[in-house]
């Protein structure tokens, strides 16, 4: 499960028309007394047919409304059910302000986190310090500065009035031919057999080529029109707002916007006094709960909760602490507001799994922020087929129907009290798990190892032996899994180990047009019957949509594998391929039903031929052949390949089946010395390969050209894949970087991907994965470096948690696969 990337999420916020809200801004603040807003215009025309509907007049669907409309798109209407900015929209804060921001760190950590943050800001348009106390305390001369440390400083953040963004968004979109139509709701949603929509609203119906549902907290309740339960949770959120404080009064600037971490709260100036807003821990913050068994209440709109005071006075005491004047001063008001959640707080974002034409932008913690970066992100999108950029951890497929709502509930409420925590690489967060989603070996496996969670899976990610620490303990530096995952890699380089492989996603798709069909949205052949090749999906722009396996099992019938994390991802795109295309084929995913296991090392074979009559020699079963036979007598479709690229076989058998087929392959393995190993030394092991990552070194901001996936792609192929025209493009115009690998001296600090690549005092580049290698005791990392850099013995800097370390680009790989050292010791 893909965590969010602050450099992806902060161009959202780049985009928004070129207002940006700090990340300490508060949620909501209520109206001055008296004050009153503006007439709303009204919209008396109807249309019976749409381009696209959208439903929700926040921040988020006008400003999709008004950047469909503002790049040609006609026929646009939005529809809301009460009026705009309603639901969690116009709590918030007045004016457009543009004071800065700094999140403050008190401790050792925190420097370390920020240090961690500005690794990564290099590369990307941000502007961003790290600044020290005495330069803290002139731009905020009000804080207690006894235990602070460090500040990471963003000049350009601030606050905003979200509704006059919203109306000047509804003004722009009118302005290029939107409807917005209000008080219109939605009453009900069919899909037709063509693909489009009728909407019913109490005003009358029409036909949508596509609707998008931004429908705030109702977002649950359209959803649920057609069947879909979205994983959202609403959650009271509280802040205050002093009266006047004289010392605030007096100052001659506007004070930056605060987020004490420590303190678990954001602070603002407002007019002459602060305002704050703390995120209470996970057992005392509120979920509305009613809300989630019996829905929104009807006709709520700008209602607030009440307020409750003890819930927040640690994080108030804490305030007072660090901004001593709010000790004197009155609290003139404490809103109580609903915020809707995902489980893991990032929105969902894109078209949906299951539902042709229908998309959504919900889940918004933070829709302020976002909603000028979604608007165009989300036009551009449905405009040209394909994202401008990357948003995996924005994808509403990352979820799917292991996602109940008491999973729902838990993740919330732990990432709601989370907010502020410490943000650790390779972070595990541990509420509502496991879910119903646990492998066959789950039981076996869960107290010899550490856990990770995967598209709702459970997987290893490093065993201990008894004796060893055994405890989960994150850090920006080396830790306690360090040694043993370098056994588990010895493990495999030099006997034999076996590792879960059952997140893996997978579908079967046959039928009399399902060649047609792969060879359209593939860019590599399609392999003959019995045998197993590597093939990427490119986007229209020839960008890398995914990465699969293709195995052709029997004539015309395949099963296609792809990562944990991108299954519903791919899979929408292959079945609106199919629908698209017309082909008749059947799709199925068989996820589920499947579990895998990988064995691997130099002595997998000796340990597997004793469990099976096959005959799996080197000639009778070769490198990416697939076959079905038993194994122990349990049937097995067997897979000559492994992502660690040594000898090995993938083992897809009934997920029932997992812990018998576990069991004798460990009993076989006795002599051989076999053992576990965990996806950490399965990475180790795969970048000294040179195997490349989907969701790293390859994705929607990539192709595969680049990323030097060549090999893959078949541009002479007959077949008119996706993408193809356009790879052809890119290669006559030639390229302007190129994927390279990196190895780097370092002390106690391994890179993982994002970290900036510098070259005389300039940022050049990038990481996009790195690991430590455990054959030459050297960290070993992928990076996207300018071609004239790309030589091998370049010379470049790594910087990892604000240092800048000498690194070297190496031949690739830097150690040889199973079947390129036994072709090469042929040739000898």
């Amino acid at each position: 499960m893909f965590r969010p990337s602050a450099q992806r999420l902060r161009g959202l916020q780049l985009l928004s028309c070129g207002l940006r809200d700090s990340p300490g801004r508060p949620r909501w603040v209520s109206r001055r007394e008296g004050e009153e807003n503006p007439p709303l215009p009204t919209e008396t025309k109807w249309k019976d047919r749409a381009e696209t509907v959208i439903i929700g007049g926040g921040c988020v669907g006008v400003s999709l409304a008004y950047h469909l409309a503002k790049a040609g798109m006609k026929d646009v209407v939005l529809l809301e059910k009460s009026e705009l900015t309603a639901g969690s929209t116009w709590h918030a804060a007045v004016g457009f302000h543009q004071p800065g921001s700094i999140r403050i760190a008190t401790t050792p950590v925190r420097v370390d986190e920020f240090k961690y943050q500005m690794t990564r800001t290099g590369w990307h348009a941000t502007e961003q310090y790290i600044i020290e106390p005495e330069k803290i305390q002139e731009m905020f001369p009000l804080l207690n500065m006894n235990k602070v440390l460090a500040g990471l400083y963003n000049p350009g953040d601030g606050h905003i009035d979200p509704y006059s963004l919203t109306m000047a968004l509804a003004a722009g979109a009118r302005k290029y031919g939107a409807l917005l139509k209000y008080p219109a709701s939605v009453t009900s949603l069919t899909s037709r057999s063509d693909g489009t929509w009728d909407v019913e609203t109490p005003q009358g119906s029409l036909r949508a080529n596509r609707i998008v549902n931004a429908a705030g907290f109702w977002a649950r309740e359209v959803g649920q029109m057609i069947g879909l339960e979205h994983p959202l949770i609403p959650v009271q959120h509280q802040y205050v707002v002093t009266s006047s404080i004289p010392e605030v009064k007096a100052l001659k600037r506007e004070l930056p916007v605060l987020r004490d971490l420590e303190g678990s709260y954001y602070l603002r100036q407002e007019r002459d006094g602060l305002l704050f807003g703390p995120y209470e821990s996970q057992e005392k913050m509120k979920v509305q709960d009613s809300w989630v068994t019996s829905g929104v209440p009807p006709g709520f709109g700008k209602e607030l909760f009440e307020s409750d005071l003890d819930r927040i006075m640690e994080h108030v005491e804490a305030a007072m602490e660090m901004v001593p004047v709010l000790k004197t001063a009155d609290i003139i008001n404490v809103v109580n507001g609903p915020i809707t959640y995902s489980p893991d707080i990032l929105p969902m974002v894109g078209p949906h799994q299951g539902v042709r034409n229908y998309w959504v932008a919900i889940g918004f913690g933070y829709g302020i922020i976002h909603a000028g970066g979604v608007g165009k992100y989300l036009s551009d999108w449905i405009l040209h087929g394909e994202p401008p950029f990357d948003l995996i951890e924005l994808d509403p497929n990352r979820y799917g129907k292991w996602t109940t709502t008491q999973y729902t509930e838990a993740k919330a409420r732990e990432s709601y009290g989370f907010n502020n925590i410490v943000g650790y690489p390779k972070e595990e967060r541990f509420a509502g798990r496991p879910t119903q989603r646990v492998s066959g070996l789950y039981k076996t496996l869960e107290s010899k190892c550490s856990m990770g969670f995967h598209a709702g899976w459970e997987q290893p990610h490093w065993f201990y032996k008894p004796g060893q620490d055994n405890q989960y303990r994150p850090s920006f530096r080396r830790t306690n899994w360090f040694e043993p995952v370098g056994c588990e890699y010895k493990q495999v380089m030099q006997r034999v180990g076996v590792i879960d492989l059952s997140p893996f996603g997978k579908f079967n798709i046959k039928g009399q047009d399902s060649i047609r069909l792969l060879d359209h949205l593939f860019a590599n052949v399609i392999p003959k019957v019995g045998f197993t090749n590597i093939s990427h999906m490119l986007t229209p722009k020839g960008r890398v949509y995914a990465e699969l396996t293709v195995s052709h099992q029997s004539p015309g019938e395949f099963l296609l594998i792809t990562g944990s994390g991108s299954e519903l991802h791919d899979l929408r795109w292959i079945e609106e391929a199919a629908v698209k295309g017309g082909y008749d084929v059947e799709i199925k995913n068989i996820t589920d039903e499947l579990g895998v296991l990988g064995v691997a090392g130099p002595r997998a074979r000796k340990v597997l031929q004793k469990l099976t009559p096959e005959d799996l020699s080197d000639d009778a079963f070769k490198f990416l052949q697939t076959k079905t036979l038993k194994v122990s007598n349990i049937p097995v479709t067997a897979i000559r390949i492994s992502y660690t690229g040594e000898l090995g076989w993938e083992l897809y058998h009934r997920q029932e089946d997992s812990a018998a087929l576990y069991d004798a392959i460990m009993n076989a393995g006795q002599e051989e010395g076999i053992d576990n190993f965990g996806t950490y030394a399965m990475n180790a092991l795969r970048l000294e390969k040179a195997f490349r990552a989907w969701g790293s070194e390859m994705n929607c901001d990539t192709n595969p050209l680049e990323a030097g996936l060549e090999y893959f792609v078949k541009l002479n192929k007959p077949a008119d894949f996706i993408g193809k025209q356009a790879l052809k493009q890119i290669k006559a115009k030639g390229l302007k970087r190129r994927l390279v690998c990196l190895t780097l001296a370092t002390d106690d600090v391994d890179p993982e991907g994002n970290e900036s690549i510098w070259y005389h005092g300039k940022v050049v580049g990038n990481t996009t994965s790195g690991s430590y290698s455990y054959s030459i005791q050297k960290s070993l990392a992928f990076a996207y470096v300018p071609i004239e850099l790309s030589e091998v013995g370049q010379e470049v800097e790594v910087e990892l948690l604000g240092k800048n370390y000498p690194a070297v680009i190496i031949q690739e790989p830097l150690v040889l696969t199973e079947p390129a050292r036994n072709r090469l010791q042929k040739k000898r």
